[in-house]
């Protein structure tokens, strides 16, 4: 067998084989050891994703959603959609008895069903090659043994402990007032041990058995409404993904609940690029501010946090898959004994009234938005960005500069990025070129407050996973230097 070419700090690679883009070394190893082991693109992204929850917990894990886009070699890709649903329970006065009639970011009733673990299950059943338990068996070992805390989820450890604090159980999870700093050790054995059970007896071990019992006692005491037979009633869903033809091109997108259709919007408006460069970027962001505008008022907010695995196998089968609790360390309502937060997905929603409000069973307005596109009917490449608003945002700049202007993947993916904070307010990483951010300052675009677009190092510009299939065949992998992600390729 050949060597898998991998190391801690790789953030791109080519292959002959298969190519992994991931969030964490210890993920990419798990994806990489699938694959080897003669499992699909699915396989080695579940396996990817489980050990995610372990390492960046902040970010995802079992009590979230999941949103896949899976390109099949021939075949048109297909969406899957795992987001939860609110309560059965909630209902419109609920809410509007709320400041604002909104639900707060982290509040009890901002939790929603977590469709997760059904999701892995789903997409196995359909795509997947290997026993489900085997997949599990990273993730389970990263929270029974312990790992390093990695340099950018320390420094969001910290930056979010005030969320860790209102929940007893949470607090004493994720260390509330002394989180781990890079490079010490965490475990996470509640963790582990529920993830054993979902290996042995699937998504039934989660939907009905301890951790549907528990969030429910947890969620009475606290005055929440999620409830175990939210848990039993959750079912995820295949369906058709949209899309837009550019060119050769066919870039897909999850459909609503997501917010894929302003990508879509944005990149296709954005396609004939004026001459001047900076009438271009002007452009892209006009492109976006009104595409993301019609996604507001026809879906919801945007916000959010998230990881993103991209992987693509030697029979040509690619997924780009996406988890996420939504807002980091999500809900701030952790399941007690079962070592894992509830998502606050809720927040999503709008007034009630509005096309997004609130409902029992109602799936709110959701950020994560894996994407793929074709080219010549052939899977070209898979990319996801993490990151709330920089979601469309940064799709919508990777995919114009590797479509409509022909940039190098890396290029595209390392360059800096600018961030729409309101209609008026753009933040600008780092880096970004100084010419042209005097001209978009000129056009109106003011600078936001201080501190804005800077949070936690550069991971509040997003952070990108991405897999190209090459014009020679072979496959690019590259990962975000912005996050704690690698590659893997073979």
């Amino acid at each position: 067998m050949a060597t898998t070419a991998y190391t801690a700090g790789e953030k791109q690679g080519q292959g002959a084989q298969w190519a992994v883009a991931t969030g964490h070394p210890l993920a990419a190893r798990a994806a990489s050891r699938m694959l080897e082991q003669g499992g699909s693109a699915v396989d080695a992204a579940i396996a990817a994703d489980a050990v995610m929850g372990v390492v960046e917990p902040m970010a995802t894990g079992i009590g979230g959603d999941l949103l896949a886009m899976i390109a099949p070699p021939g075949l048109e890709p297909v969406a899957y959609n795992g987001s939860g649903a609110a309560p059965q329970l909630l209902c419109a006065e609920h809410v509007q008895a709320l400041p604002g009639a909104r639900i707060p970011e982290r509040h009890v009733l901002s939790i929603t069903t977590p469709g997760l673990v059904r999701g892995w299950w789903d997409v196995h059943q359909r795509y997947g090659r290997l026993e489900w338990a085997m997949l599990l068996e990273p993730a389970i070992q990263a929270a029974r043994d312990g790992f390093a805390v990695a340099a950018v989820a320390a420094r969001e450890w910290r930056i979010f402990d005030a969320v860790l604090h209102a929940d007893p159980a949470c607090a004493t999870l994720y260390r509330a007032g002394h989180p781990p700093v890079a490079g010490e050790h965490y475990a996470n054995p509640e963790l582990a041990n529920i993830l054993q059970e979902i290996a042995q007896d699937g998504p039934d071990a989660f939907y009905v058995g301890r951790p549907a019992q528990q969030a429910d006692r947890a969620m009475r005491r606290a005055q929440g409404l999620l409830r175990a037979q939210d848990f039993h009633a959750h079912r995820g869903f295949f369906c058709q993904s949209i899309h837009v033809q550019l060119d050769d091109c066919a870039l897909y997108e999850c459909p609503p609940n997501t917010h894929g259709m302003a990508v879509l919007q944005a990149v296709q408006a954005a396609w004939e690029r004026p001459s001047d460069p900076r009438q271009a970027e002007l452009a892209l962001v006009q492109a976006t501010q009104q595409a993301m505008a019609h996604a507001a008022r026809v879906v919801c907010d945007p916000a959010g946090n998230t990881v993103c695995t991209v992987v693509v196998d030697r029979d040509g089968l690619a997924v780009t898959f996406m988890s996420s609790i939504f807002k980091r360390f999500g809900s701030g309502y952790v399941v007690p004994g079962c070592g894992f937060v509830l998502q606050n997905r809720g927040f999503g929603f709008s007034t009630p009234g509005h096309v997004n409000g609130p409902g029992p069973g109602k799936r709110p307005y959701h950020t994560v938005v894996p994407s793929l596109a074709l080219k010549g009917g052939r899977f070209y490449m898979g990319l996801g960005v993490v990151g709330g608003l920089m979601q469309p945002q940064g799709q919508i700049q990777i995919w114009t500069r590797v479509l409509r202007d022909g940039w190098p993947l890396e290029q595209a993916l390392y360059a800096p990025r600018w961030r729409l904070e309101t209609a008026d307010r753009l933040a600008l990483e780092d880096g970004f070129d100084a010419e042209c951010a005097d001209f978009l300052r000129a056009q109106g675009y003011a600078s936001p407050e201080k501190g804005v677009g800077e949070l936690a190092g550069r991971s509040d510009f997003g952070g990108a996973q991405a897999v190209e299939r090459l014009v020679d065949g072979r496959l690019k992998a590259v990962s975000d230097p912005r996050k704690d992600g690698c590659v893997a390729v073979q």
